[in-house]
């Protein structure tokens, strides 16, 4: 439900790839697996924005604080097997017959059976003969099984009822009468995704589960959810989820509250995500996606609970749904779970009245400027953005065109080395890429590129340099060697089918939502094989000039549907729309009687009392829950075989991974000296970026793409318990074909000895693309900003990420960049010296994920890699004995939305660990925080996260309203641990849902990394087994002793919020000079 604006990585080959059949949502930071979505998505924000015409709006579930980039903050997650299977709770009465007959007895008529070879399965299209909804049934051998329900619901106005309405179902239903069964489900399910989103035109409510009994529950009450809400009969949830007028008392001043309200705010202060949706809305002025899906903050206040009802009347009816299963369970089971929903229903005309009118073309193109708040005070002159945008047709495109799109997206964006890309960034124009290329998850695709960090006076060079350099690739064409590494890259990508931690099948399920939405045909999208090699045999016939240079033309080129937007920085907007809107309320009050304002302030009560009371036991025992006889009491193995190559330490994990090789060299980085911190980002990326003696970056990148699956090169810092060193280290990662194993060693190598750090603009770059990433992260992850903050007070390793990836990275790159012009040389020479420092035999450990016979063959190569490392006498390791001062400080930034952290090292208080602290950790946020931060006090998320390396225990709030009242919320938690009363019921749920995190699922290359982590922070499998058992145990005396642990951070613990002026100004007024104020825009 968060208004996650997913931009397109730019900085990750696999990103646009994946978005050719994988829909790749999200982008990894450079310090996590390479999987293309980011962990945790039950708890975690994304990392990154992505730029798309779609504007889907997450579920955020009481989010835990998103790292730093370069930060690792693990438990032992990941570590442990699933819950075996188990049959659901009733027996329903068998119904005898093949699957055809069935499916007919329970009222579903078959329209079409195809096998999809690309990812082995049978999929089985039906037509529920009542209703009118489509099943799309995929039967397979994959346990994360997965389901979907889908309704099209193309909004007419920016009120944001698609996004309301998609927060407010699931929060009680007929079956389950509780305020919020997905709160429940979070608390005690084994769930591996649990989630909602709005698109401009549909909204989905996706469940997976690799527990069958599991699965079956969460399916019931999310169908329970959508079809029979209580939220339609229900004022006050309208009034939490979408907004209400808040008054404590009648001499106060009245305010704006609702989560989406305020979900949206956050939203509207971010530049990339205003010039998403100009862009996006002037493109598509006559239809839906002409106005905001998930709400514009200063319309949402127009929308009426009768609306909201009629919204969800009209459209979440089943003749307007596509219902998707995939897995191993049964499919008879499917299909009788839903007769007894969709029997009840008669049909109606609601697919006619969702349907979504295409956008005629333009005649002439079209610009719009837009002003986006921006620092008082703060260097104007390079603040512009501009982005030129296209409507590609009238109509949906054909498949095949479709992958030829993308894969010329790829071959113009998709690489540091691409054409386009290249060039823009190479010109200094601008600091970083906005635009998300090629987009075709709406009905009518689209193209979008641009610049941000532009000078006034350059915006009409960037708007020349776009057009001439598409001119230029459409006249002259690409490197054959460009193509091949573009679809080697491509090939590997779909083969390859790594989604991550994201379940396979909701991929799937989203992929064919792409045309299924729009009523054709939902397998087509899931068949890439035949169009594929369709556009191999095209491109060695007539080669790719002839296959990619119409399409630049006919597309893009000659295509007048242009909309060109311009961003302009405006330093007064922040404060011009909180007077319009203080303006507002002051009208809104003015115009009440003193019984008005009285009745308003009741229903404030009313309505915080209604929030802030717990659901009686009776009720939360509707919701369908396993019981710990359905947990396995021991740890997920990882096979791990440790040797030695060549003096260096090897870890080799024998897991089937489909033919692909996956590797981790690990070096050891505390040896570097404490002022070269700061420089080993852009050192990776140099790595990746910079050419060697023989070739230039451009020829080496499409080495890479050609040769490999990708490469990345990224810093990892972690505390370790019971060390007061960090555990600090640079790991190169990288991936490829059995067959290509050697190629894969041998570019290893060549990254790490043969790049020369000598090309001085393309440095410069780096910085300006990271200080560029690192402002919109302020904006955008202020949680993630203030939690590295404190980390940064509060022990050694968080000062080393800070230094990479925080407020004092983006410090050190603002003085960089103009270093880089005046001690080029200097800068140059420490680059290297890092190298120097890192690079040794002694110092490096390498991890190897892949079947035997794989690991076997591999060695060899190893062996040949290990032996050309340098040779060093044992090198010094540095003292990185440093912390930030431990006061209470305010990241000043133009935001209308505050993140709010409050944390404290609870080991220095004596606290010792135990399993139980990862229950009590997850059950504070999923309700006390929960319940304050978030469902009474309006913010976005309110969560606590406890890093069990370091012992720092942090609470983090996310686009909160709210700045001195959610520390009180923080300081609380230690009287509702005291006060707390559970019964077994409640407990057990607590336990389950922990162990479902601890249990995540994982890809074979997922497992073999995390092994690494776990033996590089020294965790063994014998502490793993003691800290299941202590999960599993968990009672309620160990809540209450908790309490006396977390009431340091109460007593002691120090502050960081990134915050609007005003809050802080008003923070400081009330408790004087609070915050020690830093403005960071």
């Amino acid at each position: 439900m968060e208004r996650a604006v997913l931009v397109r990585s730019l900085s990750c080959s696999s990103a646009s790839v994946n978005r050719l059949f994988f829909r790749s949502y999200h982008r990894l930071s450079r310090s996590t697996p390479s999987s293309p979505f980011p962990p945790h998505h039950k708890r975690l924000l994304p990392n990154v924005s992505r730029r798309s015409a779609l504007r889907h709006h997450w579920r955020r579930i009481s989010p835990s604080p998103s790292p730093s980039p370069f930060y690792l903050k693990r438990y032992f997650s990941s570590l442990s097997p699933r819950a075996v299977s188990t049959p659901s709770h009733a027996s329903p009465p068998e119904i005898g017959g093949s699957q055809d007959e069935v499916a007919e007895k329970l009222g579903f008529a078959k329209i079409s059976e195809q096998m999809i070879e690309e990812c082995k399965s049978k999929a089985v299209l039906y037509k529920h003969k009542k209703t009118g909804a489509e099943v799309m049934s995929v039967s397979n051998d994959d346990e994360n099984k997965v389901f979907g329900i889908v309704f099209r619901t193309p909004p007419k106005d920016s009120m944001g009822i698609p996004h309301i309405l998609e927060h407010s179902v699931l929060c009680g239903s007929r079956k389950y009468p509780l305020k919020e069964p997905f709160v429940e489900l979070l608390k005690g399910s084994l769930h591996t995704f649990l989630n909602a989103f709005t698109y401009p035109d549909r909204t989905c409510y996706p469940v997976a589960s690799t527990n069958t009994k599991d699965f079956y529950n969460l399916v019931d009450v999310y169908l329970d959810a959508v079809l029979f809400p209580k939220c339609v009969e229900d004022l006050q949830t309208f009034q939490q989820e979408g907004w209400h007028y808040e008054l404590d008392n009648p001499s106060e001043d009245i305010s704006f509250k609702g989560v989406v309200f305020n979900e949206m705010k956050g939203v509207y202060s971010q530049p990339d995500n205003i010039l998403g949706r100009m862009a996006q809305q002037a493109m598509f002025p006559d239809n839906t996606y002409g106005v905001d899906s998930g709400g514009d903050p200063r319309v949402i206040p127009q929308l009426t609970f009768e609306e909201f009802k009629d919204f969800h009347r009209k459209y979440y009816h089943p003749s307007n749904a596509r219902i998707w299963f995939y897995g191993d369970d049964d499919p008879n089971e499917r299909l009788r779970i839903l007769s007894e929903y969709l029997d009840s229903f008669d049909a109606n005309l609601a697919s006619e009245a969702s349907k979504v009118e295409s956008q005629k073309l333009f005649s002439e193109p079209v610009r719009i400027v837009e002003k986006y708040p921006a620092g008082e005070g703060s260097d104007l002159k390079k603040k512009h953005m501009v982005c030129l945008n296209w409507l590609l047709s009238d109509k949906p495109l054909g498949l095949e065109t479709e992958l030829a799109l993308g894969f010329l997206d790829h071959l113009m964006l998709g690489t540091p080395a691409a054409p386009l890309r290249r060039i823009l960034l190479e010109s200094g124009l601008g600091d970083a890429i906005v635009g998300g290329g090629v987009e075709d998850e709406l009905l009518q695709p689209q193209f979008s590129i641009g610049l941000k960090g532009v000078s006034e006076e350059d915006i009409q060079k960037v708007e020349e340099l776009v057009m001439n350099t598409l001119k230029k690739l459409a006249d002259e064409g690409f490197d054959p060697e460009a193509v091949e590494a573009s679809m080697n890259t491509i090939e590997f990508s779909l083969r390859e089918n790594n989604t991550g931690s994201f379940p396979r099948g909701l991929s799937l399920m989203l992929r064919s939502l792409g045309k299924w939405i729009y009523d054709m045909d939902p397998f087509e999208p899931l068949k890439y094989e035949k169009p594929l090699q369709s556009l191999k045999a095209k491109l060695a016939e007539v080669g790719s000039k002839a296959v990619f240079s119409p399409l630049i033309e006919k597309f893009i080129l000659n295509n007048p549907h242009r909309v060109t937007v311009e961003m302009q920085p405006d330093p007064e907007k922040a404060s011009r729309d909180e007077a319009a809107e203080r303006e507002i309320l002051e009208k809104v009050k003015a115009s009440m009687t003193e019984e008005d304002l009285a009745e308003l302030a009741r229903a404030t009560h009313e309505l915080r009392l209604k929030q802030e009371t717990p659901d009686p036991p009776e009720v939360l025992r509707s919701v369908p829950c396993l019981s710990l006889h359905d947990i396995p009491k021991k740890p997920i193995h990882v096979p791990t075989e440790i040797g030695e190559i060549g003096g260096v330490k090897v870890l080799q994990h024998d897991l089937f991974t489909n033919d692909v090789l996956y590797t981790e060299v690990v070096f050891n980085m505390s040896s570097l000296k404490q002022e070269l911190l700061p420089l080993v980002p852009l050192f990776c990326q140099s790595l990746l970026e910079m050419g060697t003696k023989d070739m230039d970056f451009v020829q080496l990148n499409q080495l890479i793409g050609r040769k490999t699956g990708g490469i990345s090169v990224y810093p990892l810092t972690s505390s370790k318990r019971g060390s007061e060193d960090p555990c600090s280290h640079i790991i190169v990662r990288g991936k490829a074909m059995a067959g290509r194993a050697e190629d894969l060693f041998n570019l290893v190598n060549c990254i790490l000895q043969d790049v020369q750090f000598t090309d001085q603009q393309r440095f410069k770059q780096f910085v300006c693309q990271s200080k560029a990433r690192m402002e919109n992260r302020l904006r955008g992850s202020g949680h993630g900003i203030a939690a590295a903050r404190m980390d940064a007070k509060l022990n050694v390793a968080g000062w080393v990420a800070e230094q990479m990836g925080g407020i004092s990275y983006l410090e050190f790159l603002r003085t960089l960049e103009e270093k880089v012009d005046q001690d080029w040389n200097g800068i140059s020479s420490s680059l290297e010296e890092i190298r120097i420092s890192l690079l040794s035999r002694q110092d490096c450990l390498v991890n190897m994920t892949g079947d035997g016979k794989i690991l076997t063959n591999s060695e060899k190569f190893l062996s040949k890699f290990v032996d050309l490392l340098p040779v060093k006498q044992p090198s010094k390791t540095n003292s990185w004995d440093a912390r930030l001062s431990p006061v209470n400080e305010a990241i000043v930034v133009p935001t209308q939305v505050n993140y709010v952290g409050k944390a404290a090292n609870i080991y220095e208080t004596g606290y010792q660990l135990s399993g139980s602290a990862y229950v009590i950790s997850k059950y504070i946020g999923n309700t006390w925080l929960w319940d304050r931060v978030r469902v009474s006090g309006g913010a976005y998320g309110g969560f606590c996260d406890f890093d069990t390396h370091s012992g720092v225990f942090s609470y983090l709030s996310y686009r909160d309203p709210n700045l001195l009242k959610t520390l009180g919320v923080y300081d609380g938690t230690v009287d509702f641990l005291r006060e707390l009363e559970m019964d077994d019921d409640t407990l057990t749920k607590a336990i389950i849902g922990t162990i479902g995190d601890v249990d995540s699922y994982q890809l074979p290359d997922a497992k073999g990394y995390s092994s690494l982590l776990r033996y590089l922070l020294g965790v063994t499998e014998e502490e793993r087994q003691q800290r299941r058992e202590e999960i599993l145990s968990t009672s309620l005396k160990d809540f209450k002793d908790f309490a006396d642990a977390i009431e340091a951070v109460k007593e002691k613990g120090v502050v960081v919020a990134v915050a609007s002026p005003d809050d802080v100004a008003a923070a400081n007024e009330e408790r004087n000079n609070f915050f020690e104020v830093k403005k960071a825009l």
